[in-house]
């Protein structure tokens, strides 16, 4: 079986400059845009080059002049999208927690606008332009309020993680809602009631399931994602104290002496 060749990401790639005639018919701006049309009316399965080109009434050597693959014009709608996440640059009296929550809130809407995103992150790499201003920005945002080291790394890291992990399962529903024949509701009712019978032996869950609303299961996720953000974030606001703390006030030089002081001194 033959070995396939290593990952390159499209932005460590350099395009050689061409001119005249040898310029390609198509904007990179053009194939991204077109691209994202296909992946959020259809989804990342309906993705190819060749429907692309299609799309945009172009030959594959317009698309290859930009992209070699499937997977760096993947590179480059993943960068795009990531833009909707950005987190504003420090202003004023922004705190760390507001950059925590512009990107976590922004970051969740972005993957549910657009479902291929998830299955995505981790997958390919995230150094496009807009990915690394997001990364900065957060950065940024705590650096500022006194988190530093592995300590700034953890704290940031697990702003990300949590806001992946509570999103992820959310798009991955309404990934499988959008390619089946049956809809949520009907999907939802199927479930409780085989809920019903595979926990039986356990009473009090299902008194908790059955309480439960199910009526608006969009305001009921973003509810529990609010939750979790607000308590990562009271968590994070402890560590942070306990780190400052630790870490203790900065060494204050002394002032100057004054040239009496020097003569007594015997520095003069």
């Amino acid at each position: 079986m033959a070995n396939k060749p290593p990952f390159t990401s499209v932005w460590a790639r350099e395009t050689p400059p061409r001119r005249g005639r040898d310029q390609p018919a198509l904007s990179r701006g053009q194939i991204v845009r077109a691209a994202l049309e296909i992946l959020d009316a259809e989804g990342m399965e309906a993705l190819s080059m060749r429907k692309l080109g299609a799309k945009l009434g172009a030959g594959a050597t317009s698309l290859y002049w930009h992209v070699a693959n499937k997977d760096e014009l993947l590179e480059l709608c993943l960068d795009e999208v990531l833009a909707e996440a950005r987190v504003p640059g420090p202003q004023g009296e922004r705190s760390w927690r507001d950059a925590a929550a512009v990107f976590a809130y922004g970051m969740r809407q972005t993957m549910l606008r657009h479902p291929w995103v998830a299955p995505l992150l981790g997958v390919l790499p995230s150094f496009g332009p807009n990915a690394l201003a997001v990364t900065a920005a957060l950065t940024v945002a705590f650096e500022r309020a006194g988190f530093t080291g592995r300590i700034l790394h953890y704290a940031t890291g697990a702003v990300v993680s949590y806001t992946l992990g509570a999103t992820t399962p959310e798009v991955s529903w309404l990934n499988m809602v959008a390619g089946s024949d049956v809809s949520a509701d009907e999907r939802l009712d199927t479930l409780r009631k085989q809920v019903e019978v595979a926990a039986a032996d356990y009473p009090d869950l299902l008194a908790r399931h059955r309480a439960q609303d199910y009526s608006d299961m969009g305001i009921t996720k973003s509810l529990t994602f609010d939750f979790g953000l607000v308590a990562l974030l009271d968590g994070l606001e402890v560590r942070l104290r306990h780190h400052l703390d630790e870490a203790g006030p900065p060494p204050q030089s002394a002032p100057p002496s004054s040239p009496t002081e020097d003569a007594a001194a015997g520095r003069g």
